[in-house]
C-alpha cells in the first residue's frame, strides 16, 4: 500500500507539473499580447499621430474593462469549469489582438484592446484558483512565482520580437505575429484535469458556502488591494513608457529599445520571481507574516534603484538598462510573496472571486491610471520644457524631457507601496485565523 501511495503521489506531481507549465505558457502569451502595443508605441504614435495621453488611454481603457469584467468572470471561475473558461478566454484575446493588425483608425485600435481585455480577464483568477487547489499553503510561493514569470517573460518576448519584426516588416505584421501562438494553447488547456475545490486543504471543505462579502471584512485584503494598485501603476508605467524613454532620451532605434528593455525585464523579472519562489515558502514556515514583510523590504529597495535608472545621462543606455532590470526584479518579487499571502486568508471556494475583487480594485486604482496619468504628466511637462526653451511647438527634445521627468512617479509610489505592505504584514496573522462566514 505504501508503494502504491508513493507511486500515486509521483504521478499526481507529474500531472501538477505539466499543468503548471501549461498555465505558465498561457500567462506568457497573455502578457505578450497585452504588451504588444506598448512595444510598438513609437510606430503607432507616428502612424496614427497620437499624443502620449492617447497612448496612455489605450492602456487605461484596457485595464478599466479588464477590471470590470474580471469580477463576474471570477465568480464564474468559482462555480463553473475553469478549463473551458480558460480556453474561451485564450481564443477571444488572440482574435482581438489580430484585429489590431487590420485597424485603420484610433477607434478600431481601441476596440481591439478592449476585446483583448475581455479575453485576458479570465486568466489570472481561474489560474490562481487552480494553483491554490493543487498546492498547500506552505508550497504556494514557488508555483505562484512560476506562473507569474509569465509577466516578465511575456513582456520581454514581446519587446524582443515585436520591435525587430516591426522594423523589418511593419508594425501590423508584428501584431499578427503576436496573435497566432495563443490559439495553439487551446488544445493543451482542454487536456488539463481540473482539481477539486479545496483539494489541497481538506480541512477547509466545510466552507463551501462562504459569503463573498467576508473577503472585504479582512483588513489584510484591503492592504493587499491598495498594494496592488500601487504596484500595477508602476508596472504599467514601466512597460508602456520605458521603450519610448530609451528611444527619446538615449536615442536607440526601435529594435534596440526592444532588445534593451526586453533583456532588462527578462533578466530582472525572472530573477525577482525566482528569489520570491525560493524565499517565500521558506519564510512562511518560520513567520506567517514573513512574505508580506519581505515584500515591503523589496519595495523600499525599488526607490534608490529606480532613481538611478531615471537619472542617467543621455546616451548611458547600458546603465539605464541595468538599473531598470534591478528595479523590475524587486517589483516582480511582489507576485510570489503577496499572491500566496492573499490565498492564505481566503477559503478555497472564494479564491477566484478574491483575485477578481483584487484585480478590479488594483486596476481601477493603479493599472488603469498608470499609463494615462503618466502620459498626461509627460505631455504637461513636455509643453513646459518647450516653453522654457522658447519654442511654440512641441519638439522631440521637449517630449524627451517631459517623459523623463514624469518617470519620477516610480520611486515616489514605490515608497508608498513599501509602507502599505508593511501595514498588511501587521494584520495578516489575525486574518489568517479569522473564521470565514
Amino acid at each position: 500500500p505504501a508503494t502504491n501511495y508513493r507511486t500515486s503521489q509521483m504521478q499526481q506531481q507529474k500531472v501538477f507539473s505539466k499543468t503548471l507549465w501549461i498555465l505558465l505558457a498561457i500567462n506568457i502569451l497573455n502578457f505578450y499580447d497585452r504588451q504588444v502595443v506598448g512595444s510598438l508605441t513609437e510606430p503607432l504614435r507616428r502612424d496614427f499621430q497620437l499624443s502620449d495621453t492617447q497612448i496612455g488611454l489605450l492602456g487605461s481603457a484596457f485595464t478599466w474593462l479588464y477590471a470590470i469584467v474580471g469580477l463576474p468572470l471570477g465568480r464564474v471561475a468559482d462555480k463553473w469549469n475553469r478549463k473551458y473558461l480558460l480556453a474561451g478566454g485564450v481564443s477571444i484575446w488572440s482574435a482581438m489582438t489580430a484585429f489590431a493588425g487590420i485597424s485603420n483608425t484610433y477607434s478600431e485600435l481601441m476596440i481591439s484592446r478592449l476585446g483583448v481585455a475581455v479575453g485576458e480577464a479570465v486568466c489570472a483568477p481561474a489560474a490562481a484558483s487552480w494553483i491554490g487547489d493543487q498546492y498547500p499553503p506552505d508550497q504556494r510561493s514557488k508555483p505562484m512565482s512560476i506562473f507569474m514569470l509569465g509577466v516578465p517573460i511575456g513582456i520581454s518576448l514581446s519587446l524582443f520580437l515585436s520591435g525587430p519584426i516591426a522594423q523589418a516588416y511593419g508594425w501590423r505584421v508584428a501584431v499578427m505575429a503576436a496573435a497566432a501562438p495563443a490559439l495553439l494553447m487551446v488544445p493543451a488547456v482542454l487536456w488539463m484535469k481540473e482539481p477539486a475545490r479545496g483539494a489541497s486543504e481538506a480541512h477547509l471543505g466545510a466552507t463551501a458556502k462562504s459569503s463573498p462579502w467576508s473577503i472585504l471584512r479582512m483588513p489584510t485584503m484591503w492592504w493587499i488591494i491598495l498594494s496592488g494598485g500601487l504596484v500595477n501603476f508602476v508596472m504599467y508605467t514601466i512597460s508602456t513608457f520605458v521603450p519610448a524613454l530609451l528611444s527619446r532620451v538615449h536615442h536607440l532605434s526601435l529594435a534596440q529599445t526592444g532588445l534593451v528593455t526586453g533583456v532588462a525585464l527578462a533578466v530582472g523579472g525572472i530573477s525577482g520571481g525566482s528569489i520570491a519562489a525560493t524565499l517565500g515558502d521558506k519564510i512562511i514556515r518560520g513567520r506567517r507574516d514573513g512574505r508580506m514583510r519581505w515584500a515591503a523590504i523589496m519595495a523600499m529597495c525599488v526607490v534608490p534603484m529606480s532613481l538611478l535608472f531615471i537619472m542617467q545621462a543621455p546616451g548611458a543606455w547600458l546603465l539605464s538598462g541595468i538599473f531598470i532590470g534591478i528595479t523590475y526584479a524587486l517589483l516582480n518579487s511582489y507576485y510570489g510573496l503577496v499572491y500566496p499571502s492573499l490565498q492564505d486568508i481566503v477559503p478555497p471556494d472564494l479564491r477566484a472571486t478574491a483575485m477578481a475583487i483584487y484585480f478590479l480594485a488594483m486596476y481601477a486604482l493603479g493599472g488603469s491610471f498608470g499609463p494615462l496619468l503618466t502620459g498626461k504628466l509627460s505631455d504637461t511637462l513636455a509643453w513646459r520644457a518647450a516653453r522654457e526653451a522658447g519654442s511654440a511647438v512641441l519638439t522631440e527634445q521637449a517630449k524627451a524631457t517631459g517623459l523623463l521627468q514624469a518617470m519620477f512617479v516610480i520611486p515616489v509610489l514605490a515608497a508608498g507601496l513599501a509602507i502599505v505592505l508593511y501595514a498588511g504584514s501587521k494584520t495578516i496573522l489575525k486574518d489568517s485565523r479569522r473564521p470565514v462566514q
